[in-house]
């Protein structure tokens, strides 16, 4: 067993995880929130606006992240540079991930009670205010436990980057386990297991902050 190169898989994919994750919520989480508040019923309606971005989202969505990293990458080469290593393999992450994103916080926002959205509205409270200090706060162990989900998606998409020159625990799997034979299986099924603990220890966070956030366990 190559510990150190397993060790460097690992911070690599690290990396991947959290680059991704966090660009992604830059962008998703404005999406989710603009899918809600231009609802039929939100509190800014713009059905039009509404359906086109849902439109777009849900093509993202579709498309599998094996396909969208050979059809992004002449705007890989163009936006990182290169289209081979772990930094190039973040832009595909985001983009496949920022449209999940987005699907999670609106189904987190959209469990908001809409009785207290309209408390703030008969109050005279702004838009910026009601997304601020009612929506988001309010959704907040949801958005948590939606986080984890995302993060774990984002974690097995940094397995298959390895098609295309990516780093990471993943590749060191394939290639320095499955693409030698089977002599060498103790590499994938040792790298498997360190995403299987990577997961848990997301999923375990993520459960464990959403029960102390939320309100409503006591």
């Amino acid at each position: 067993m190559n510990w150190p190169l397993l060790w460097q898989g690992f911070l690599e994919t690290c990396m991947m995880t959290v680059s991704a994750s966090v660009i992604s919520y830059m962008i998703g989480l404005p999406l989710g929130v603009l899918l809600v508040i231009t609802r039929k019923d939100g509190i800014r309606p713009a059905p039009t606006f509404n359906t086109v971005l849902g439109a777009i989202i849900n093509f993202l969505r579709s498309i599998p992240f094996i396909l969208l990293i050979a059809m992004l990458i002449p705007v890989t080469r163009v936006v990182m540079g290169t289209t081979i290593g772990t930094t190039a393999a973040v832009f595909p992450l985001v983009i496949s991930a920022s449209p999940y994103v987005a699907r999670v916080v609106e189904s987190s926002l959209l469990e908001v009670d809409h009785g207290v959205i309209e408390a703030s509205q008969s109050m005279g409270s702004s838009t910026w205010q009601i997304i601020t200090k009612v929506l988001i706060p309010e959704a907040v162990p949801s958005l948590i436990n939606g986080a984890a989900v995302a993060v774990t998606t984002i974690l097995a998409y940094t397995a298959m980057v390895s098609a295309v020159g990516g780093g990471g625990v993943g590749a060191y799997a394939i290639t320095k386990g499955y693409q030698r034979g089977k002599k060498y299986y103790d590499f994938m099924y040792c790298a498997s297991a360190v995403l299987v603990l990577m997961v848990q220890i997301i999923t375990i966070t993520g459960t464990r902050l959403t029960r102390r956030l939320d309100h409503r366990i006591r």
